[in-house]
């Protein structure tokens, strides 16, 4: 769900982070786990990437990620009468490729329900279309709801270990069979489906109400979206309402009166900063060559044909 930069799997030595007790403590309650995103489907990736994790704290000393709260009962994503947007089914199509160029390399989106694996990010397994980890809650609760639906699914008997790891990069109970049973199930038509329902509750639809609700046009609510997924919901300077935050420090949103094109440019300078921030020296194309680029081009309703660059390759849609 989860969310994505160049894969960070190398640590950038030195880098330290010295947190007391309750500031350890305040940093679970306020931060969405960053999604650092599936490993690179070609070699090119994979090492653009090598150079730029930092060196992560002892995992003796290491906070559970906060549990992602159900989402609130809201109107639907395509609900505002009139209102152009995201929520399009032509919109949400090309939502999916532009993350899946950066998550993946590719605008085939629906070749990742059976994608699983541990990338070396610290956050256990990650799988599934919009990188559900097992270190950050999106996939215990999507295996949970699935399995209530569907009880004698093939990853029903790995919930009592998924609950375990939830919050850390542990395997236990989980190999080797985990991985085997996640590509079997994502065969299956109904576990496919509750991965999309999944995305769209956690990620997709509240960056659609939250940009509608902060005045934006199709462009701003994607933004918004790939800004969710990578970075997770929070309050912490580098999660999604962290960062929004910070932007309208910056500027107004037009919901307040303000510029669309000038606010989306402060919230994408302080996407850029907290990418920088987690993790120094990561690669953030996804936002300077591909979400940038539609900003200057003054794409603000995120309108076809589209061109961009994602770690160093060149994408378009149609």
């Amino acid at each position: 769900m989860k969310r994505a930069a160049a894969l960070v799997c190398a640590a950038v030595a030195s880098t330290v982070y010295l947190l007391t007790p309750s500031q350890t403590a305040q940093t679970a309650q306020d931060e969405g786990p960053v999604r650092l995103g599936h490993p690179a489907q070609a070699e090119r990736r994979a090492q653009s990437a090598r150079s730029a994790q930092p060196e992560r704290p002892a995992q003796a000393g290491r906070s559970a990620p906060p549990r992602r709260p159900a989402q609130p009962a809201l109107p639907a994503a395509g609900a505002r009468a009139g209102a152009p947007g995201l929520a399009a089914p032509a919109q949400k199509e090309l939502a999916q490729q532009i993350v899946a160029s950066a998550e993946n390399g590719t605008l085939n989106w629906r070749t990742a329900y059976g994608y699983v694996e541990d990338i070396g990010d610290g956050q256990g397994y990650t799988a599934g279309l919009i990188g559900f980890c097992t270190g950050t809650h999106d996939l215990l609760a999507l295996v949970e709801g699935y399995t209530r639906a569907h009880p004698d699914n093939a990853l029903a008997r790995y919930l009592p270990a998924l609950r375990r790891v939830d919050g850390s990069d542990s395997h236990e109970g989980l190999d080797p069979g985990f991985p085997d049973a996640w590509r079997a199930e994502s065969r299956v038509p109904a576990f496919r489906a509750a991965q999309d329902a999944e995305r769209d509750r956690v990620y997709f639809d509240p960056a659609v109400r939250r940009g509608w609700a902060d005045g934006l046009g199709a462009l701003g609510q994607f933004i918004y979206y790939d800004a969710l997924v990578f970075h997770g919901p929070g309050t912490g300077p580098t999660s999604f309402d962290g960062i929004r935050a910070r932007a309208m420090r910056q500027a107004r949103t037009p919901a307040e009166g303000g510029d669309q094109a000038a606010y989306l440019g402060a919230f994408l300078d302080a996407r850029r900063r907290a990418m920088l921030i987690r993790h120094p020296g990561v690669d953030t194309s996804r936002v300077d060559t591909t979400q940038r680029s539609f900003l200057r081009e003054g794409n603000l309703d995120l309108r076809p044909p589209l061109r961009w660059q994602v770690y160093g390759e060149t994408f378009r849609a149609p």
